[in-house]
């Protein structure tokens, strides 16, 4: 039977967000939120068992206590930069006398495209279907009742570091909940934020979180290519704490009230009475230099994006630009800075809530932040599995002997 209740658990390196929400008549029901510490994680990758699984299990006693059914179905994001993908192609001849192709045709060849050399050490996480082919006619987004001797797919392959998604699941495991789907982050967020037209004209979803910076490439309607960096918005605040020889707490007051992305917008005759920011400092810097420190290192960031669009083809070139979600997307200037660097028309991306009812403000305002696009789109996701619109399977190992989960997108992960 289908679970109805969902627990979307989004662990970061900084915080760890989770939203529990179920199946209504019409909508989902969004019925609770928390944002915790989060600890023992860098850089998307346990560091500290300990740590990680006694923070999660705090996160997990909290939301038990409140809607105890959700832990029992948790959706979860992995990240790290130790995520990888690839193109991979795989062909098959139509079982049938009569060709024509039925579902199990599909997944014979959508496993075929899986056949690809791994390290003992990797797994494959999402498998991503780009297009079939049948009869070497291509494009085709469904294949399901065509007839045809051959058929082809083209895939894109996630796959991660084994045993760090092993410790990700340990971690929820001894605090107490079960784990429903694991999620690359950035396929997440960009359920969420980003809507079909945008998909279908191009576009590139950038997620800078604490440590890390996912990115999510589309055009026409098909995923072209995720990746993650290792390097976030917690850089700046280290940054801006070494170049004002000042502590990261100081420091990170100090980009949330004062910082700027673009140094050039900001009056060179501007200082900050940094005793303002916080009883324990000293010093006048100049707003104008706290602003050179930030845009330096975003820029660093936004150059790590416009390679990977170099190598696709696509820098400058995706009509729909880019859209910035995360923690980092809340510092002012970023927008501008995007445009600047990459190209491309920018926008800060929100969560999309209109498949949600939602009866608590707070909740509401909660939920209706750029930080929290990867937390909602893990529930949007595990919607398209329960209600078969996507095309999204998750599935546990049978035992302890396998890879842990894999999630395969067996069709186009969007509705």
């Amino acid at each position: 039977m289908a679970q109805n209740t969902v627990l979307g658990l989004d662990v970061g390196s900084e915080s760890i967000k989770a939203v529990v929400a179920e199946t209504g008549k019409d909508k989902l029901r969004l019925i609770y939120g928390i944002t915790r510490p989060s600890a023992g994680v860098r850089k998307g990758a346990v560091v500290s068992m300990d740590d990680a699984a006694r923070a999660i299990g705090d996160v997990i006693t909290e939301i038990k206590s409140f809607y105890r059914p959700s832990i029992r179905n948790i959706y979860m994001n992995v990240g790290g930069a130790n995520v990888r993908s690839q193109i991979s192609k795989g062909i098959i001849a139509v079982a049938r006398a009569n060709s024509e192709i039925y579902k199990d045709d599909i997944d014979r060849v959508v496993k075929a495209s899986e056949a690809i050399n791994l390290p003992q050490n990797r797994m494959i996480l999402h498998t991503l279907t780009r297009e079939f082919v049948v009869d070497g006619i291509g494009d085709i987004k469904d294949p399901l009742g065509m007839i045809g001797a051959r058929l082809e797919v083209s895939s894109l392959i996630v796959d991660a570091f084994g045993p760090a998604v092993k410790n990700l699941k340990k971690c929820v495991e001894v605090g107490g909940g079960d784990v429903g789907g694991l999620i690359f982050n950035p396929l997440a967020s960009a359920r969420s934020a980003l809507n079909k037209n945008q998909r279908e004209l191009g576009v590139v979803l950038i997620d800078i979180g604490h440590q890390t910076t996912g990115i999510a490439v589309y055009e026409e309607d098909k995923l072209l290519h995720t990746n993650m960096f290792p390097v976030g918005a917690n850089h700046i605040t280290t940054d801006l704490a070494v170049a004002l020889k000042i502590p990261v707490e100081i420091a990170e007051k100090l980009k949330i009230a004062h910082g700027y992305a673009v140094a050039k917008d900001v009056p060179s005759k501007d200082v900050i009475d940094l005793k303002k920011v916080d009883m324990n400092a000293n010093g006048n810097p100049s707003r104008r230099f706290v602003a050179e420190v930030i845009e330096s290192r975003l820029q660093e960031i936004f150059e790590f994006v416009n390679n990977d669009l170099r190598l696709l083809g696509k820098a400058g070139r995706l009509p729909a630009g880019a859209v910035i979600v995360g923690g980092g997307a809340k510092l002012p200037g970023v927008v501008e800075l995007s445009r600047q660097e990459l190209k491309l028309t920018s926008q800060v991306g929100l969560p999309n809530l209109t498949p949600f009812e939602v009866h608590d403000q707070s909740l509401l305002e909660y939920a209706e932040s750029p930080e929290y696009a990867a937390v909602i789109g893990l529930i949007l996701l595990w919607s398209d599995t329960v209600g078969g619109g996507g095309g999204f399977k998750a599935s546990p190992a049978s035992n302890g002997k396998g890879v842990g989960w894999m999630v395969q997108l067996l069709k186009n992960m969007m509705p």
